[in-house]
């Protein structure tokens, strides 16, 4: 999946790969973890972490949700995300297993 996401950032025709898949790498593997997986629905970002990555584009543009940040109730949404992530990790196994049961099929 990684080589996937390289071949159309690095390609040339004339320097095949060179040394910017160096250059290329943070990039691919945020994209893989900001992506929802198709048998799990959920982002690697997401079930690490517990609440959804905040893209470096919405720091730049000021996008509301890092507008309407707040310290005092960041504390207070952490401990509702922990909730949340119980309840979606154990979404996240049962579709796994769903996906599973689908590929053995």
């Amino acid at each position: 999946m990684v080589l996937q996401g390289f071949k159309p950032r690095i390609f040339n025709q004339l320097n095949k790969f060179g040394r910017r898949w160096v250059v290329e790498l943070p990039t691919v593997l945020w994209s893989q973890r900001t992506t929802p997986s198709w048998a799990i629905g959920y982002m690697a970002f997401f079930m690490v972490y517990g609440f959804k990555a905040i893209l470096p584009t919405n720091h730049d543009y000021g996008a509301p949700r890092v507008r309407a940040y707040d310290e005092q109730g960041a504390e207070v949404s952490l401990d509702d995300a922990m909730d949340q992530l119980d309840e979606a990790c154990d979404v996240a196994l049962l579709r796994l297993a769903k996906y599973q049961q689908a590929l053995c099929r």
